[in-house]
């Protein structure tokens, strides 16, 4: 299952507060509520979000405190972070202060009233931004393996598994509909094998990269996997951080590609 990211919303007023989780909870986000600084400042701590909207909080002034406890912690400074002030008849009770508003680092600022959606919709592009995933698309014929590396790589907060196929064309009629950053692709497998599926997808797909995954690394497999086109070749009983390490290595030759062609 896709690993769902975590939203943090800080904020006192109930009804602001609920709209705002059932409609990031609408999208399949996970949300966690806090009604003050305190309580706020723990479930950063143990519940790692990787968002936070800082709305109002009383005693006025707590709200920017919360931001530069943020903005000062090593671990917490790069939170994406949204501010919700008062709306302008209440700023003067329970908004910013003009000093606070002139510190404030945001990656955006609204003021109360504002549509749930609104936010969503921000909080969206602020995700996809900040933390973009790979998008990585498995190819092996054995269901087994293809749950064991789906499962790895959901727990990785920079990974998205687009899909899984069950043979070398599966593979090649799924990378042109998907583009994945990555295919690994596993060499033995029925109707077409890995190697002219990689030929397939390196010829009409140049922004995918490939990883042959298989069981067999001799000399001859790997030089066929070069001869193929796949980025590199990565043998079944190879740790799992290796794998990883392998498909964050391959995204980044494409990132750099697409940047260079700018």
């Amino acid at each position: 299952m896709e690993k769902r990211a975590k939203i943090l919303v800080v904020d006192d007023e109930a009804e602001f507060t609920v709209d705002l989780q059932v409609a990031l909870e609408a999208r399949a986000y996970q949300v966690a509520a806090a009604s003050n600084k305190r309580q706020a400042q723990e479930m950063v701590r143990y519940q790692n979000p990787d968002l936070i909207i800082l709305g109002t909080i009383v005693p006025r002034g707590d709200a920017f405190l919360l931001h530069r406890w943020l903005k000062q912690s090593p671990s917490f400074r790069d939170l994406p972070l949204i501010v919700v002030d008062a709306p302008p008849e209440k700023q003067l009770i329970k908004g910013w202060r003009i000093d606070e508003g002139l510190r404030l680092e945001t990656e955006d600022y609204f003021c109360k009233p504002v549509a749930a959606d609104a936010l969503v919709s921000q909080v969206e592009k602020l995700l996809d931004k900040v933390t973009r995933r790979i998008k990585v698309l498995i190819a092996d014929d054995h269901a087994v393996v293809r749950e064991g590396i789906h499962a790895l790589l959901s727990l990785q907060r920079d990974m998205l598994v687009v899909g899984e196929a069950i043979d070398g064309g599966d593979a090649v009629e799924k990378a042109l509909l998907l583009l994945p950053d990555v295919v690994l692709m596993d060499i033995v497998m029925p109707r077409m094998n890995g190697l002219e599926a990689t030929k397939q997808i390196c010829r009409e797909c140049k922004q995918v990269r490939v990883l042959m995954l298989t069981q067999y690394d001799d000399e001859q497999n790997v030089l066929a996997s070069e001869q193929a086109g796949a980025f590199g070749f990565i043998p079944k009983r190879t740790a799992s951080s290796q794998l990883l390490a392998a498909v964050r290595s391959a995204s980044q030759r494409v990132n750099s590609q697409q940047s260079n062609s700018l």
